[in-house]
């Protein structure tokens, strides 16, 4: 019995069988995971082997799902290429700190950055401070208003794409970057709205099933980068990450999967890693880092990736 709900988690979890609240839930697998070894220790203590068999084996399978993201993993060894650093931040309905993500941008050499809940009056605040000077091209997208703005700013030129999603209920900008020395990036803004809800849910679903995988036979290379509301125990980013033309999180490829980035500094709920950067495969990840930003409930995303040359 004490068992019972750590097996039901796993199954749900190694199966991808998340469905309407337990999609929320699965946000916290790795804090169940860590706790599965309390069933096994009272097994063992009253001596009931074939609970501790079932209790290990539940365990074995959180490990196999939860460890690797702490591993630095294999990754393709890009010789000739550009270093590009590629920032996502959500700043929690304009209230980010406009100063400081600037000095973060600045101090960080960052050279592509995603904006979520990115209203328009704080995209003025964040070019007094100097953001229009360090990442001259630009797309923002203040879909319905409110919280629900995105914007896209680089250093080299951009071309503007339509959005994956043709509906999207969120700003998603989308753009050909045309990196020098380097094969071009197709950069999209992801923030779907989170799955706590009935109605929200399909929307969520929709959004990340909307997106295809990386198109390893062409030149240019894909990437999406944002608050994609979804931790890499969501079946539905785990997708995204499967097979040989899947993408590759730049946290888990470097062994920081347990970055977490919302609620930023609270104790209730526990923090997860909801932000992320997925790179096309044939990219090399050379680092991963999270950065507080102040006024912001999510903590900023930083990829430090190495592109193919073109």
């Amino acid at each position: 019995m004490l068992l019972a709900p750590w097996a039901a988690w796993a199954v749900v979890r190694t199966f991808g069988w998340e469905r309407g609240p337990l999609v929320a839930w699965m946000t916290f697998t790795p804090y169940m995971g860590l706790l599965s070894l309390l069933p096994l220790v009272v097994a063992l203590g009253l001596r009931r082997w074939t609970a501790v068999a079932a209790a290990a084996t539940v365990t074995a399978l959180f490990a196999l799902a939860l460890v690797p993201r702490a591993l630095t993993d294999s990754q393709p060894a890009v010789r000739d290429g550009v270093t590009v650093k590629v920032m996502a931040s959500n700043l929690f309905v304009g209230r980010g700190d406009a100063r400081a993500v600037v000095d973060l941008v600045v101090r960080e050499h960052v050279d592509v950055l995603t904006l979520e809940e990115l209203t328009a009056d704080e995209l003025a605040r964040l070019d007094r401070a100097g953001l229009a000077r360090a990442l001259p091209h630009r797309q923002f997208d203040p879909a319905r208003g409110g919280g629900s703005g995105s914007g896209l700013f680089t250093r080299w030129p951009m071309r503007p794409l339509p959005p994956v999603n043709p509906h999207p209920t969120q700003g998603e900008p989308r753009g050909l970057i045309t990196v020098a020395g380097a094969r071009p990036i197709d950069l999209q803004v992801i923030h779907p709205l989170p799955p706590i809800t009935s109605a929200w849910r399909p929307q969520w679903a929709a959004i990340l099933d909307a997106l295809p995988k990386a198109a390893t036979e062409a030149n240019t290379l894909r990437v999406y980068a944002g608050d994609f509301n979804a931790t890499l125990d969501h079946a539905k980013l785990r997708r995204l990450l499967s097979g040989d033309d899947g993408y590759v999180d730049a946290a888990d490829a470097v062994g920081e999967g347990y970055a977490t980035t919302w609620p930023a500094g609270r104790h209730f709920p526990p923090e997860i890693a909801i932000d992320h950067v997925l790179v096309d495969p044939r990219v090399r990840v050379e680092g991963f880092a999270v950065h507080a930003v102040a006024g912001s409930d999510h903590r900023a995303v930083v990829g430090t990736l190495r592109v193919p040359a073109g």
